[in-house]
């Protein structure tokens, strides 16, 4: 069996080593436009940042190996062709058309079986100035050196960074963090990770990137970058604000790579994704395609959807490899699992937010959990943020988003929960989940559990709260709520300083005292009921009920999330 595939990075490799080790005598023959292969892209930040020293790590194996045509050809029996671009293929004669990238010279690959794995590109804006010196897409390898060289030489002192997503923040973080480059962050959207974590919890993410010295501004996009009169990068227009800078770095998402395929007939997606199966086969049965350059089934929605995730390549480049060695493998699809680290934070999602479950036709909800991330009485414990996303009416799981110290805490939850969103769960799966305890690792009552807790009084309608957003509105005076209150069920030494700014806007009665005390309430106002988790108000709303009182809203998160927020109207 003669076996090409294209593309050399992530799923291309997997699926040529493990075709080899599943089919000895089959002629594998592996080709790549780059002369760098089989690297780890999601790396690319911490080698720009100096945590990867050296750009070979990226690009070795656990046992330091370098993975290039040597490596390739010597230690996994695969024929590997760089600096070879696919240019066509004929599905007739079963032939794949090459060309060396140095020469010019053309050539044709015979197959049986043709596997594609051309990744994705990074998305250009459509501004003026993209073409200058000193504006980059983290798009290879090369890329990357190119970067770390220039801010190595002190060629860089002010970088803009176009896109608040995942790879932008950590780009952000590398030149900041080691580098001390003036940095700046500039996203379209409201918010930072828009459609993956919930805005408050985005806020809390901006305002700890701000602390460490990032400058972020969103709700404005690029208009503009210009240039000196050398040709090389001199500012960035946006509609309220240059920002003078000597590097741009453009990371404002990525499309596939299915050009190649469509142009060979193959079913690719509007937004040009190829088209393939559960085995990863696209419409032509002898061709596979995987990684980035394709479309895949989101488990939630039951909707096509497009993830480009090294991961996923990995996983996907098995299954093809399997089904090549004739052993039926099916990708079941995906939920959509995401983790990264800013600075002393990790902040991570799986499954749908609340935003796009509601886009996608869900009743949803989201239930807010803020709980020590171990035992309260264990020294140096932090505070762990988890936003669980349920469908009211069935009580389906849709997604998590967590956010806390920097370490294995978050991961640990989002993991668990994505486990379970590809199989039906429902909210009391999450309450009754049974996670492995210690007080140095956890709580009896683990947070996860919490938020499951919390999911469960919502939708049964035991909890009634008010949102973050439209709370601090009010507290900002953009929204006239006259008859609404803050009861502060703290300490009356922490509300203090609250009950003496805002006057009669903020009344304080200790949480051991309300039962004793609820006479003193105005049963005309709106009561809003703060602590500083939402345990507390929670269980002070249900004693309320019970009295009588019929306007009560709890703030999720208390002021647990507002402290981390640093909104204007906070009081320290």
């Amino acid at each position: 069996m003669k076996i090409v595939v294209i593309g050399a990075v992530a799923a291309g490799p997997k699926a040529a080593c493990r075709a080899r080790r599943l089919l000895p005598d089959a002629e594998i023959t592996l080709i790549d436009q780059d002369d760098l292969i089989s690297y780890g892209g999601c790396g690319i930040p911490y080698f720009v940042s100096g945590d990867v020293q050296d750009e070979k790590e990226l690009r070795s194996t656990s046992f330091h190996m370098v993975r290039d045509s040597h490596f390739f050809k010597d230690a996994k029996g695969v024929d590997v062709r760089i600096l070879t671009r696919a240019v066509a293929i004929d599905r007739k004669e079963k032939k794949v058309l090459v060309e060396d990238v140095r020469s010019g010279q053309k050539d044709e690959l015979p197959y049986d079986k043709l596997v594609i794995a051309t990744g994705s590109r990074p998305n250009v804006l459509p501004i003026p100035g993209t073409d200058l010196d000193g504006v980059f897409t983290i798009s290879s390898l090369h890329k990357a050196i190119e970067i770390k060289e220039r801010i190595a030489k002190g060629q860089v002192e002010g970088a803009v960074v176009i896109g608040g997503g995942a790879i932008g923040i950590e780009m952000a973080e590398a030149l900041q963090d080691l580098w001390g480059i003036d940095t700046t962050i500039i996203e379209f959207m409201p918010q930072l990770l828009p459609n993956i974590v919930p805005p408050y919890m985005a806020r809390m993410l901006q305002t700890h990137l701000e602390e460490n010295g990032v400058k972020v501004f969103t709700g404005e996009g690029a208009q503009e970058i210009q240039g000196d009169g050398d040709g090389r990068v001199k500012k960035v227009i946006t509609p309220k604000r240059e920002l003078p800078c000597d590097m741009v770095i453009m990371a404002a998402g990525v499309r596939p790579r299915g050009e190649l395929a469509k142009e060979a007939g193959l079913k690719v997606s509007h937004y040009g994704a190829i088209c393939v199966n559960q085995r990863m086969q696209t419409s032509d049965p002898d061709i596979y395609a995987a990684g980035d350059c394709v479309e895949v089934l989101n488990a939630i929605t039951g909707k096509k959807a497009y993830a480009p995730l090294g991961s996923l390549a990995n996983r996907q480049g098995r299954v093809v490899a399997d089904n090549l060695a004739g052993l039926p493998t099916k990708f079941e699809g995906v939920v959509g699992s995401f983790i990264m680290k800013a600075f002393d934070v990790a902040i991570g999602a799986t499954g749908l937010s609340l935003e796009v479950a509601r886009r996608e036709g869900f009743d949803a909800v989201e239930a807010i959990a803020a709980q020590a991330d171990r035992a309260h009485f264990i020294p140096n414990q932090a505070m762990m943020f988890m936003n669980l996303v349920v469908d009211r009416s069935t009580r389906r799981i849709l997604g998590l988003q967590g956010y806390g110290k920097m370490g294995d805490g978050v991961l640990a939850r989002i993991n668990a929960v994505a486990g379970l969103l590809g199989k039906g769960a429902i909210i009391s799966d999450i309450s009754n989940l049974e996670l492995a305890y210690a007080p140095p690792f956890s709580n009896a009552v683990d947070v996860l559990n919490t938020a499951g807790n919390i999911a469960d009084n919502l939708v049964s309608g035991r909890l009634k709260t008010v949102t973050i957003e439209e709370f601090s509105a009010w507290m900002e005076g953009e929204e006239d709520h006259p008859d609404w209150i803050a009861l502060d069920l703290r300490h009356s030494k922490e509300a203090a300083p609250w009950v003496e700014k805002y006057g009669d806007k903020w009344l304080s009665i200790p949480y051991d005292e309300v039962r004793s005390r609820h006479n003193e309430l105005p049963r005309e106002k709106c009561i809003i009921l703060i602590c500083n988790a939402g345990t507390r108000s929670y269980e002070i709303q249900r004693f309320l009920d019970a009295m009588g009182f019929e306007r009560l809203m709890v703030l999720p998160g208390g002021l647990n999330v507002i402290r981390r927020i640093r909104p204007t109207w906070w009081v320290e």
